[in-house]
């Protein structure tokens, strides 16, 4: 028999553990509740006390050129802005005036500016007048670091405002200036270089937050930073000295020819590297609207042209390889206008009797006739195998919007192009292409890719290098030995020899005149796009240099070009101080047998 004394307390637990048991179910009823039926509603009302989430801005690279000198930059300036409702409570308080009235701080003010006094304080009455309580009024955009700090030294922060904006600074205006490209107004890169080493030069901006309770009171433990890292450096290959005289040599000689444009390319034999890509016009990064859209990128990356002569030299490097050519045997007869048994009629860019030419001939006199005659003693398949290991086809460097220019399968090849593309018709190339291609001449017939970047130094100071450029033996050492025997003839015997010459350097060169299409599926009449290519010294080669001309009316033949030519060359070796030709030249090679 249960007594009342051990009833009661037995009682009580069960009380006990009762009303634990409602509490905890309450619980739970209430967590389901917040966690389950007003989830999304209590998720909203947690973030409202996230209350500030800030950007921080890292800063773009920069890019220099081969030797270091900056060619773009990152710079912060400072954008003011004044509060005239502040300045007139400062100056309506007689029991705490302001340090420095407002009378003196607007002289001050405007003369770190650059602005008149008198107007400002003028356009911050007309302000108040029209609104006592106005809280903005814009003074003047982009201030220096400089004006800035003098700005902050008058103390009067309260109701100045200098908000901080990063923009891009090309500090050598034009030069370089298609090459680097440019940012959009939204700091987006357009084009060059800008654009094409983007990774490099791009930054990561990081981020600052913390969270608020009531009254905006920051909650202790919140606080959070990712600090922006920097994009890196991006050094290119190109002199910047030898850039800008290129450039301005180029728009001399393009004006004075009458040409709508012109350019230089130097590449370095030994490495591929671009040492100049110069063209006119040209635009100034830090100021578009002073040129064209058409000026905003590079055209020396983007317009292709029929090389025409100037890839003879390709045809006699496969003829020599595969037909048995030398330089002096066999021959060909050729006139200056003929007509083959197919039906196509080739003509030389002069009037000339029947000669029996050389190989070597063919490309001192640059006749269409004879190398038509020489390109056919091998297959299309062969020529075509050639062109495409002469570059023709593929881009370089990968700059943006780069094309690779044109080649027709031999399938294409009708009675005429059977010819034309023996002597640089039906197809096209780039001016870095062209510089390619003589680059492997020039290098023992080993073809190495072209390069405009260096590296990309990361802000901790890490050094990225691109892959190595890919090289090819394209031609064997022999053949590119004959080939540039047969160059140094063309630049000593050619039409132009008195003009190209650079004093104590034995060079090559060959010239190359395209007709331009019109748009309509034929040619423009009586226009050319004009070349010259060539590479010094002979003796131990160390640069190609390319000019173009684009439409010269004053010559309209590539001869237009030699003046050009010989200034590049001569600066060229000027500049990285090529030791002159040692030995002399070989003998002369006859152009006929």
């Amino acid at each position: 028999m249960t007594t009342r004394a051990t009833r009661t307390p037995r009682r009580r637990t069960v009380v006990a553990l009762a009303v634990i048991l409602a509490v905890l179910a309450a619980f739970v009823v209430r967590l389901v509740d917040i966690q389950v039926v007003k989830a999304d509603e209590h998720v909203a009302q947690s973030l409202e006390f996230i209350a500030h989430r800030t950007s921080i801005p890292g800063e773009r690279g920069s890019v220099v050129d081969s030797e270091g000198s900056v060619l773009a930059e990152s710079v912060l300036v400072y954008d003011a802005q004044l509060s005239p409702q502040v300045i007139r409570l400062l100056e309506e308080d007689d029991k705490n005036p302001p340090k420095l009235p407002w009378a003196e701080a607007s002289t001050r003010i405007a003369e770190i500016m650059g602005i008149d006094a008198d107007e400002l304080r003028a356009e911050v009455a007309a302000k108040l007048a029209e609104n006592p309580d106005s809280q903005y009024l814009p003074l003047v955009k982009g201030l220096s670091t400089e004006k800035y700090i003098a700005l902050r030294e008058l103390k009067v922060s309260s109701y100045l405002e200098m908000k901080p904006r990063e923009v891009r600074v090309y500090p050598n205006g034009a030069v370089a200036g298609n090459l680097l490209g440019y940012l959009d107004g939204t700091g987006a890169a357009q084009t060059g270089v800008e654009k094409m080493d983007e990774k490099c030069l791009a930054p990561t901006d990081g981020e600052e937050s913390y969270r608020t309770g009531k009254n905006n009171v920051v909650i202790p433990g919140s606080e959070s930073r990712v600090d922006a890292v920097d994009g890196g450096t991006v050094q290119l290959t190109v002199n910047s000295d030898l850039q800008w005289y290129m450039q301005q040599m180029i728009a001399e000689e393009a004006q004075a020819q009458g040409a709508k444009g012109g350019t230089v390319t130097v590449v370095e034999v030994g490495t591929g590297k671009i040492r100049a890509a110069a063209e006119w016009p040209t635009m100034d990064p830090n100021d578009l609207d002073a040129s064209s859209p058409e000026t905003w990128t590079s055209k020396l990356f983007t317009y292709p042209f029929e090389p025409g002569s100037t890839f003879k030299a390709v045809t006699a490097a496969a003829v020599m390889e595969n037909a048995g050519v030398t330089m002096t045997s066999p021959t060909v007869s050729a006139s200056s206008h003929e007509k083959f048994d197919n039906g196509a009629v080739i003509n030389d860019a002069f009037v000339h009797p029947t000669f029996q030419y050389t190989l070597a001939g063919a490309l001192i006199d640059s006749s269409n006739v004879a190398l038509s005659k020489f390109g056919t003693m091998v297959s299309p398949d062969i020529r075509h195998d050639y062109l495409e290991r002469f570059g023709v086809g593929d881009t370089t460097i990968g700059f943006p919007n780069e094309t690779s220019g044109e080649i027709h399968p031999t399938s294409d090849w009708d009675n005429q192009s059977l010819y034309t593309t023996t002597f640089g018709q039906y197809f096209t190339v780039t001016a870095p292409q062209l510089a390619g291609a003589y680059q492997a001449i020039a290098n023992g017939g080993e073809k190495i890719g072209l390069s405009l970047v260096e590296s990309c130094t990361a802000p901790d100071g890490t050094v990225v290098t691109p892959e190595a450029p890919e090289s090819e033996q394209i031609v064997k050492p022999e053949t590119a030995a004959d080939l540039t025997r047969m160059l140094e003839n063309v630049a000593v015997q050619g039409g132009n020899a008195d003009r190209i010459q650079v004093p104590g350097y034995r060079v090559t060169s060959k010239t190359g005149t395209a007709q331009i299409p019109d748009g309509k599926g034929g040619y423009k009449s009586g226009v050319y796009y004009t070349s010259m290519v060539g590479f010094a010294p002979v003796d131990d080669p160390q640069y190609v240099v390319v000019v173009t001309l684009d439409e010269p009316t004053r010559v309209t033949s590539s001869a237009a070009t030699a003046s050009a030519f010989q200034k590049a060359m001569t600066q060229t070796m000027k500049t990285y101080r090529v030791m002159p030709s040692s030995s002399p030249m070989d003998a002369l090679l006859p152009k006929f047998e």
